[in-house]
């Protein structure tokens, strides 16, 4: 099959949604110039016997190519469907082979009709991801030049496989990331339920089906449909909440239950920090990775990858060629084909020895809501002065402490709400907070285990507000490594569960994931804590709400709680 469609920003290209790079200019692009060959359904071997199935969109040119993965457990029948759904992340193939570049995307072990049984983010997975790199780079198109691209989970193999070192793997891309499959489990110790539960039966349904579903009948007729300019412009804006219900919704169906139920139920019976989520965590693997790496998410992304980004870079600290940038909101639409130009200004730098000009200037650019442009920085966090927020006993949130206490209660019985917030007079003058918040919260608790869930908002003038991120602990998995911790990251070995003495304080340093926000002027903050998430008059960012801990219980704070905002000093 051979098409010629070229996707791009240029007058004439299919139009790709979503901002396309930092606000910079590039230099010497690969210009579209080919056409498309495919071949679906091919299998890659791997060292077990184990076939994996991979769909291949390269130039139909003479000559060899570099070449871009994309891997991950999801449908790469649906990758060009055009569907404003959260599993298509793999880029687009009508942008990157008309500029010279093999796309090839992969189904992991046991997904979709690759071989094996799928093992959920382990050294199995590392393995297959290794020999997949090395045989895309020996096929008669490949120039021996192979990078990986795709956000989520696609991101997530880029840094699997780079663990593992394949000579042939030369640059990653890797945008909403997560290197701790703990960390896309559990919040500091709750079970992110709303998310993991229907991810794993969406995979299920999802590797029950195959051709016949993905690529003919119906999916014929909607690929035309959704392929409309007009209709492809509306999911520039693809709402990450409603794209959550399809996830609850697609997992629903029926499907059968090995081994996805009984990867749920591992997760489930791992309830702290233990050798079977060590093997799912590439933290201490990635210090050996030198290969280039392009880090990248979205502030937005709070409850899921936006954690796992910071991880990265701390992850990647030896590593001189690795860049960051942080997003605004609506930056990583689904379908995922933002960044492109960014994306493709790498990739011909490391792959092509083009001079992009993509190195040029700081490591780090971060896009600030509020002031609404982009900021730079050579370190993460950049320069900042914590201030300390007095959460006081009035609801107010001040610099100077106003003793007392209240109280709420989980299940809101006793005639007490069941969540408090704290909110600041109008700021004086405009705010920039970026970096790492932290909540140091002194509480006292008629259970012996409890939750803390925190969301932290900007308050307009009008009332309007706008939540900025969010922070998460369960009260029995409190114990901080002091020796490793400093102010806004407390280290959390989440190890093992303390019972909480009740009635009693007991004090807690709780991470709010980093984020960056400009508090204009007139704007006041305010922070929202409760301990149950599943309720009508609280909503959690992108829905992603958590398994009750400690029902029927009241929860008392303290006036000595302090809130701690990371605040860029003067420029």
């Amino acid at each position: 099959m051979v098409r010629f469609k070229a996707a791009g920003v240029e007058p004439g290209q299919r139009q790709l949604n979503g901002p396309q790079t930092t606000g910079r200019q590039y230099r010497n692009l690969s210009s579209a110039q080919h056409r498309t060959t495919r071949e679906d359904n091919v299998p890659v071997p791997v060292r077990d016997g184990t076939r994996l199935l991979a769909d291949i969109h390269r130039p139909d040119a003479e000559g060899r190519f570099p070449a871009l993965i994309a891997a991950a457990p999801y449908p790469r029948q649906l990758q060009d469907l055009g569907a404003p759904a959260a599993i298509i992340e793999a880029g687009a193939s009508d942008f990157w082979v008309p500029r010279g570049y093999a796309h090839v995307i992969a189904n992991l072990r046991g997904t979709v009709g690759s071989g094996g049984t799928y093992t959920f983010f382990d050294e199995q997975e590392r393995k297959d991801l290794f020999d997949l790199v090395e045989w895309v780079a020996g096929q008669p198109w490949c120039d021996g030049n192979v990078g990986m691209i795709g956000i989520s989970y696609y991101a997530m193999t880029q840094m699997e496989a780079a663990t593992q070192r394949p000579p042939h793997l030369k640059a990653l891309f890797p945008f909403n990331v997560t290197v701790q499959a703990w960390e896309a489990s559990y919040h500091n110790g709750l079970l992110s339920e709303a998310f993991i539960t229907p991810w794993f039966r969406a995979l299920g349904v999802l590797s029950a089906h195959g051709d016949r579903l993905y690529r003919k009948g119906l999916s014929r007729l909607l690929r035309k449909v959704l392929a409309i300019p007009a209709v492809h412009h509306r999911f520039r804006h693809a709402d990450a909440v409603q794209v959550h219900h399809g996830l609850q919704l697609v997992s629903r169906l029926s499907h059968d239950a090995h081994p996805w139920g009984a990867l749920l139920n591992a997760v489930a019976e791992h309830p702290v920090r233990d050798e079977w989520w060590d093997e799912r965590d590439l933290t201490e693997l990635l210090s050996r990775v030198d290969i280039p790496v392009y880090l990248g998410g979205e502030w937005s992304n709070v409850p899921l990858h936006l954690p796992g980004l910071f991880k990265a870079w701390e992850a990647l600290a030896r590593n001189p060629h690795v860049r960051m940038t942080m997003l605004g909101e609506h930056s990583l639409p689904w379908p995922w084909e933002s960044m492109h130009i960014e994306a493709l200004a790498w990739f011909d730098h490391w792959l092509k020895g083009r001079d992009t000009g993509i190195l040029e200037g700081p490591a780090i650019r971060y896009w600030l809501p509020g002031a609404e442009r982009w900021h730079t920085a050579d370190s993460w966090p950049p320069p900042a002065i914590h201030i300390a927020l007095c959460l006081n006993a009035d609801g107010s949130l001040t610099a100077d402490e106003r003793p007392g206490e209240r109280s709420y209660a989980t299940d809101g019985a006793n005639a007490m709400p069941a969540q408090l917030s704290w909110i600041s007079d109008p700021l004086p003058g405009d705010l920039d907070m970026v970096g790492h918040p932290e909540l140091r919260l002194t509480a006292t608790s008629s259970q012996a285990d409890t939750g803390w869930i925190l969301l932290l908002q900007d308050i307009g003038p009008d009332g309007t507000s706008i939540d900025i991120t969010q922070g998460w602990l369960r009260a029995s998995m409190r114990h901080v490594d002091e020796d490793a911790s400093e102010t806004g990251r407390p280290v959390l070995p989440m190890q093992a569960r303390i019972p909480v003495p009740p009635g009693e304080p007991v004090d807690y340093r709780i991470p709010l994931v980093a984020n960056a926000r400009r508090f204009q002027r007139g704007h006041r903050i305010r922070l929202i804590l409760t301990s149950d998430d599943n309720r009508e008059d609280f909503q959690p960012m992108l829905l992603f709400s958590h398994a009750p801990v400690g029902m029927a219980c009241v929860n008392t704070v303290h006036s000595n709680s302090r809130l701690f905002l990371p605040i860029l000093d003067d420029e």
